[in-house]
């Protein structure tokens, strides 16, 4: 799924962004393990990466990658809130809350 989210708009360059991708699959909290990937298999919280702030490097080539980088990851995540949101409302719409008790017949 977070591939689609990925390159949705971007379907030549996912290659391209496939680490990134990666790196947010692994570091977003997934509800089925209670944790992050990341942090079940390695056992601590994932590294943290800085967001880039324009003006940080004099090499022009630097900026740009990490400004695309930047906007990148931003809208990968955006894409997977609103498919999980979508996700979620399916469920919701065909999910019913049942509690049994003891004694209770099926």
């Amino acid at each position: 799924m977070y591939l689609r989210c990925l390159t949705g708009d971007r379907p030549h360059q996912w290659l391209r962004w496939l680490p990134w991708a990666e790196y947010i699959y692994n570091t977003a909290f997934q509800s089925a393990l209670k944790t992050t990937p990341f942090q079940l298999v390695y056992g601590r919280e994932p590294p943290s990466i800085r967001s880039y702030e324009p003006g940080e490097t004099r090499v022009a080539a630097v900026a740009k990658t990490m400004a695309e980088r930047d906007e990148m990851l931003t809208d990968a995540r955006a894409r997977l809130e609103q498919a999980q949101d979508v996700y979620k409302r399916f469920y919701n719409k065909h999910h019913r809350d049942v509690h049994y008790s003891v004694g209770d017949w099926v």
